[in-house]
């Protein structure tokens, strides 16, 4: 087991991954530094092999399938994710890995709303992208994250080995954010300073399909994790459209003793009836949530286990290899 690996997933990035891995190799001399090298079609690999990197590839493109693989293959005490754009500051990658060694954070968020993202980034609807996300979610999940969208994030072997990763793209750090929400993690916001691509490197991010997928998650998250607010609120629509058709005809035969919409009346009665039943839909698959949380609990109780073994055998493999058997 790596006391703390540097997890750094790259699509192109020949012109910046030598300098990423130089500068994390000295802020983090003791740190093994793997770049997961997906599908690239310029010299990523073979830069980073020359700069005594651990390559390996993830042919499935997007980037939730290269944090996948990376979380499945490598085990460390500490891990720290950071894109290979050399956008993020490796001068802070040392007090990131600390709040988790020493603080027992779960994960570690790299802020770079509350810096120079705004002043450096040069896609003005990123900016304005990233902070109704951060609203959003804040809203949705009442939580106070500060940078949902960040790719500098620190991880401990816990979250690591208990998240589930269903995202394929650019919305994975959406999905984490939401999972470290939901199942109330220890998680730290660090302001970090944020610096644009250098020349002639260029952005993978789709300002509008990545997007409409990032909310297109929130929404599909909020009604895993939160199923009857979800169909709470679609109840509640369901029930206030049949009320306002319903008082029109209720009026009729009040006043006549006539009911002559009966197709209306019939409407409103199967929206009613829609209505109760996406309550108790949400009222149940509550429920199972709530289970789903304990046993939650009980993995990562079976995680911290699994990890004092790695660590033991981390130990004895290094004993037998002092005295040379």
């Amino acid at each position: 087991m790596d006391k703390i690996a540097v997890l750094i997933p790259c699509y192109n990035e020949e012109k910046t991954i030598k300098k990423v891995i130089d500068d994390f190799r000295k802020a983090l001399p003791e740190a093994v530094i793997y770049v997961y090298d997906n599908n690239s079609t310029d010299h990523t690999a073979e830069i980073a092999k020359t700069s005594d990197a651990i390559v390996r590839y993830e042919h499935q493109q997007g980037k939730g399938n290269v944090i996948r693989r990376m979380f499945r293959e490598i085990d460390a005490e500490c891990y720290l994710m950071v894109d290979g754009d050399d956008t993020y500051p490796a001068s802070a990658a040392r007090e990131m890995t600390d709040k988790v060694i020493l603080k027992k954070a779960d994960m570690v968020v790299g802020d770079r709303l509350s810096s120079t993202y705004v002043s450096q980034n040069k896609r003005p609807f990123h900016s304005m992208g990233n902070f109704l996300v951060r609203k959003g979610i804040n809203v949705l999940f009442k939580n106070d994250m500060k940078d949902i969208m960040t790719g500098y994030r620190a991880f401990s072997y816990e979250f690591v080995k208990t998240y589930p990763v269903l995202s394929e793209g650019f919305e994975i750090e959406t999905e984490m954010s939401i999972h470290a929400i939901d199942k109330n993690m220890y998680v730290e916001n660090m302001v970090i300073n944020y610096q644009n691509r250098p020349e002639g490197s260029v952005s993978k991010l789709n300002t509008y399909s990545d997007g409409i997928k990032v909310l297109r998650t929130i929404m599909r998250l909020y009604r895993i994790y939160k199923p009857l607010n979800f169909f709470g609120v679609v109840a509640l629509i369901l029930a206030i459209l049949a009320l306002v058709f319903f008082i029109p005809v209720m009026n009729t035969y009040i006043e006549t003793g006539l009911v002559p919409n009966y197709p209306t009346l019939i409407v409103c009665g199967f929206t009613m009836i829609a209505a109760i039943q996406s309550f108790f839909a949400g009222l149940i698959l509550q429920t199972i949530v709530e289970k789903n949380r304990q046993d939650f609990e009980m993995e990562l109780k079976k995680t911290v286990v699994w990890k004092k073994m790695a660590e033991l055998h981390s130990e004895t493999s290094e004993t037998m290899r002092n005295v040379g058997l």
